[in-house]
Parts: structure tokens; sequence; C-alpha cells
């Protein structure tokens, strides 16, 4: 039975794979990326060039299709009605043509909704900032983003070089907008968006007093009281005097300095950049220094590849794709099932586009532009994408406590947190490792160094004896780890039982090991199966969603399975394994559920192929394991 379960799957599966070996998929969910890709195309002039009539009827009907019952939008596919999803959704389907008028029930909704709770002043900073940009909100609304930061001296803690790539990134290119106070051209509808997002005249609304306002429903992250004092200063005594003569003439400097590294990091991306969100914000700064550049017009084509279509319309992708993040997973499943033969050749084409996606050289000066090193490294996408992923790139990232982050080692120190200037997104402004990602090297580098012993031996044993005792440090009192990039502690718990097992710990001699085995049995439904909310990144403590995820349960099973629960006790396996083959289609593939990405406990996104993979990989070893041995 269970074979033939595998067999549906992997037949079904191996048709998806693309002619280069990769399996497509969306990596989306989250619900204000779409409105800012419309609002740089509308500001630009280019929204009707770039997207057809088809494209924006099925962005219209993906913003149609997951507004909430109470006429809010969420920030992400999954949440409750929040400001920065609302105000950014209604605004895009204005700027889509859809006419607040009697007929329109979505937008007369939507648009009470935020009037009912504040209005468009409560938006979080990013949205803040993304309003300003088309001229429905006043720059002078947002605290000051001083481009002049990127003059410090590197050696200082705040140079924001030293900040985790996807901040440094983006605030970047805000930096720049806020620096020039661009606004888009001032349009009938966007006039009319003056009027309809306030509950009073735009002219009377105190931009001072709505700087630091942040609606209830986003405040994820409130500003702590040295952030405050930081933007009082800023707000009182920086920014004035960097508008006067001869400071203003260091403005000059740092905005030529940011569109360094805005050109710098389009060109390294072939302009598809590291995330849909700097994509975005560099297009437009691009269009701001010189609307006919060759730069501008060099993003407009690859607008396509962060763009996906489905059933509930065309979304927006977080970046350009997981490609080499998720095939190597596959090809994982597919080997865990002992069906190799059957499947070799798609086994061949998806180690071909590994080989393929593997970056070869550093970029050029990559030192200079604050990059990391990239030679022999694979990114999240492609080659393109540009940035290390360090659950493949191993030493070249490890922090000097013998952990890893995902991305960058730790530049700088995480006091700097408490400068955090948005809302509604933690933990954002430096590198932090993870038990994920030292699980996923320490694996890694087991397997290297029994390939090739002779190679520096002695190093590669206390980086792996380092990073064993980094997971072991950060396990939770109820047996757990935290994910930091999937939901949650039955991710986080499964990498971090992996790596512990690859380090030489076992069920009998770790204590560790025991503990998580014992929470993932205690979080197992009666159904047989786990299923855990999105929530728990949020709130900190498990928080179960009440039916069984397939790719939560193939997550406890693998955990159990690498932590030698078959010796233990095989029951609960027997149960997991009857809930996901009941819970497979006809189609041999597994439903789409709640998402399970996660990140910076905010951002919960689709993995597109996890709903797959996941209970592929669980049946396969459950087949190797147990029925091979019964």
């Amino acid at each position: 039975m269970i074979t033939t379960s595998l067999r549906r799957a992997l037949h079904q599966y191996s048709t998806l794979q693309a002619h280069d070996g990769h399996w497509p998929g969306d990596v989306s969910g989250l619900m204000f990326i779409m409105p800012m890709l419309i609002f740089s195309l509308y500001v630009t002039g280019s929204l009707n060039i770039v997207l057809s009539s088809e494209h924006q009827r099925e962005i219209r009907r993906h913003i149609y299709n997951h507004q909430n019952e109470d006429g809010g939008w969420g920030t992400h596919v999954w949440g409750p009605s929040s400001m920065f999803g609302s105000c950014l959704n209604y605004v895009a389907l204005r700027l889509l043509g859809e006419m607040l008028d009697g007929d329109n029930d979505v937008l007369t909704k939507g648009r009470a909704w935020i009037l009912s709770h504040g209005s468009a002043t409560g938006v979080p900073q990013w949205g803040k900032i993304f309003l300003s940009i088309i001229g429905v909100y006043d720059w002078s609304g947002n605290n000051p983003i001083i481009p002049e930061l990127w003059l410090l001296p590197y050696f200082l803690p705040i140079h924001p070089g030293r900040f985790w790539c996807h901040c440094r990134l983006v605030y970047m290119s805000m930096a720049y907008l806020y620096g020039k106070r661009f606004v888009g051209p001032i349009t009938p509808t966007i006039m009319a968006l003056r009027e309809e997002l306030y509950n009073i005249p735009y002219d009377n609304v105190d931009w001072g007093k709505a700087s630091n306002y942040c609606a209830k429903e986003d405040l994820h992250n409130p500003r702590s009281q040295m952030q405050n004092i930081v933007n009082f200063c800023l707000n009182k005594f920086v920014e004035p005097m960097l508008n006067w003569w001869p400071a203003n003439k260091l403005r000059g400097r740092a905005l030529s300095k940011l569109m360094e590294q805005i050109h710098y990091n389009n060109e390294i991306t072939e302009y598809i950049t590291s995330s849909h969100v700097d994509k975005i914000l560099n297009m437009i700064c691009c269009w701001v220094e010189n609307p006919n550049s060759n730069a501008f017009k060099k993003h407009l084509p690859r607008v396509y590849d962060h763009l996906w279509i489905a059933e509930d319309g065309m979304k927006a992708k977080i970046c350009d794709g997981c490609q080499s993040w998720e095939t190597p997973f596959i090809v994982q499943a597919i080997c865990s099932t002992d069906l190799i033969a059957e499947f070799g050749p798609t086994i061949k084409k998806a180690h071909e586009f590994m080989k393929n996606s593997q970056i070869l050289g550093n970029f050029p000066s990559y030192e200079s532009f604050y990059r990391h090193r990239s030679k022999g490294s694979w990114t999240l996408s492609t080659i393109d994408h540009g940035l290390s992923i360090s659950d493949c790139t191993a030493e070249t990232l490890k922090n000097k406590d013998g952990s890893f982050c995902a991305y960058e080692h730790r530049r700088t120190s995480a006091w700097l947190e408490i400068l955090n200037p948005s809302e509604s997104f933690k933990n954002i402004v430096i590198e932090y490792p993870s038990c994920e990602c030292t699980a996923s090297v320490v694996d890694a580098l087991i397997l290297f160094k029994e390939l090739y012993p002779q190679y520096r031996g002695d190093e590669l044993g206390k980086c792996i004896k380092g990073a064993a005792k980094f997971i072991e440090g950060k396990q939770l009192n109820d047996g757990s780890w935290y994910g930091s990039w999937g939901i949650c502690f039955t991710y986080g718990t499964l990498f971090a039982i992996k790596g512990l097992i690859a380090a030489g710990r076992n069920y009998h001699n770790s204590s560790s090991i025991r503990k998580a085995c014992n929470f993932l049995l205690s979080k197992q439904q009666s159904t047989g199966g786990w299923g855990e909310s999105y929530l728990s990144n949020y709130t900190g403590e498990y928080v179960d969603s009440g039916t069984p995820h397939t790719v939560e349960t193939a997550w406890a099973m693998l955990g159990l399975f690498y932590g030698g629960q078959t010796e233990i006790d095989r029951v609960p396996l027997y149960r997991a394994a009857q809930v996901l083959m009941s819970m497979q289609l006809d189609t041999g593939e597994f439903p789409q559920q709640e998402h399970v990405g996660s990140a910076n406990s905010a951002f919960y996104f689709n993995y597109p192929n996890y709903r797959n993979l996941y209970p592929i990989m669980a049946l396969g070893e459950f087949r190797r394991r147990l029925v091979a041995s019964d």
C-alpha cells in the first residue's frame, strides 16, 4: 500500500519537472508585494506597458479573492485585516482602474474598514513610504531615513553595511527616495485617493503626529524609547541641519553613494535583485535618476520573473523563486523511497540543474558593496539571485559562537535591534543565526568530511563541534527548537534533531534528542497527524491548528525517524503514515493547506513544493525503515 502511494505521488510529481530540472512554483502569500509593484509601475508610467489587460484582470481577481469578510485585507493571505494590507490593496485596485461607486462592494467595504480603524495615517512605516511615493501620504509624515548614514565609516556598528542583507537592500532604496522626497504624478485618481483614505480633509492631516502613529492591528514591534528619542532628534535637529548649506552637500554625496550601491546590486543580479520589495524600490530609484536610462529599461522585462498565475488569480512572489532550495530536497525525497531506478531520469535532470545553478566566482569588488563572498555557493533560486544561502555554503558564513546565519555572518551587535524602525516586522536589523541553518551546515560538513577526510579535518571537526553545541544550547525547556524559516517548533525541531544526529548524538546518548522526540509525540493530534498554526511564530508558543497538516505531519515523522523513535515505539509513526496516505489526492499529489514558510515572525508564505516533497520523504522513510524491516 505504501509503495503504491509513493509510486502514484512520484509519477505525478515527475511530470511537473521543468525542462531544466527544477520544479516551478509560487513563493507567495504576502499581500503587500503586488500593490507595491502596481505603485512602482504607476509612478513610472509603465503600468499598461508591462501589465496587459489580462494581467491586470487576474491581479484584481487575486486581490478580490483574498479580501476578508470584514472588508479589509491581511498582511498575508491567512492573516486578519491590517492597515498595511488594506491600504495597499485598496489603492492598488483604484490604480488598476476600479471605481468607488455603488456597484463596487469590495472597494466600499475596504474603504469602510480603513476609515473605521483610524484611516491611512495608521499604516506602518513601509506603507507610509509607498503611499508617499505615489502622492497619497505626505513625506513629512515619515520619520527620517537619512541617506547620510551610508557615509559613516564602516567600523561603526550602525553603518548600514553591517545590517541584515534584506534590511540593508530595502532601506538603501527607501533612503534614496526619502532623500529625494520623490512623489509620482498627481493624477485625478491620486487626488481622489487623498480624500478616500482619511477621515478629515487631506490638507488638515497632522503629519507630524501621523509619523509616530501605527494602527494596533499592525503594531507587532512597538518602537523602543531609544527609537523615539532617535526619531525626535532626527526630526528636530539632524534633518533640518542636513538641509542647510553647506551640510546639504552631504545629501548629494549620500544620494550618489546610494545609487552606486543600487546599480551594483541591479547589475550583479541581472535586475532580478534579492527580493521583490527591493526590486520594486530599485526600479523606482533608477527611473527617478533618469526615466530614459538603460538601468530602468532593464528592470521592466524581469518583472515577469516575479509573477505567478494560479487558480486564485495573479500573485507576486516574494522573490524569483526557490528553485535551488527545493530541488535538493525533492531529490532527497525521491531517494528516500528506494525507487531510484524507476525515476533515474528525473534525478539526473535535477542534478544537472543544481550543477548549473552553482555560483562559480565572486562578484567584482563585492566587499566594497558590503556583499559576502559567493564563490562555490548556491542561492535560494538561480544564479541571478546573487545571495548565497548558508544551508548550502557552510563554512563561509560561520559566526564566532559556532552558529550559522542564512545569508551572511553576523556583522554587528544585537542591541541595534532597538533601532528597528518597522512597527510590523521584528528582528530585521541584523542577521540572526538559526538552528535550521546551523543544523543543515553540520549535516553537509559531516558528509563532506566522510568523502574528503584529509581536507582540513581539524578545522571541520571544531566547526561541527561548535555548531552542535550551539544547537543544544538553543533547545527550549519543552524539548523543542524555534523555527526561523518555517512553522515553527515542528520545523525547528526536525532540523535540530537531524543536525545533532549527524554530529554523533542519538536517542540513547543525548538527552536533547530524547526531549525532542517527547516534544513531538506530545503534539500528535488524536487523528494521528500534526498541525501547527502560523501563530506559533508570532506568539512564541506552540499553537495547534486543530487539523492535521500534511507537511507538518511529515516533518514530525521525519524528526522521530531521525531521532530513533522506531526503536522505542512505532505506533505513532504508523498512525501518522495512515493520515498522510488518507490525505493523498486522486492525482497522487497532496493538498495545498496553510502556508508553512515564515520569516521575522511576521512574513508567512508558501513554499510550493513542500506539500509534495515532505510527505513523499516521510512515507519513503517509513517504507525503508519500517515496512522493509517488518
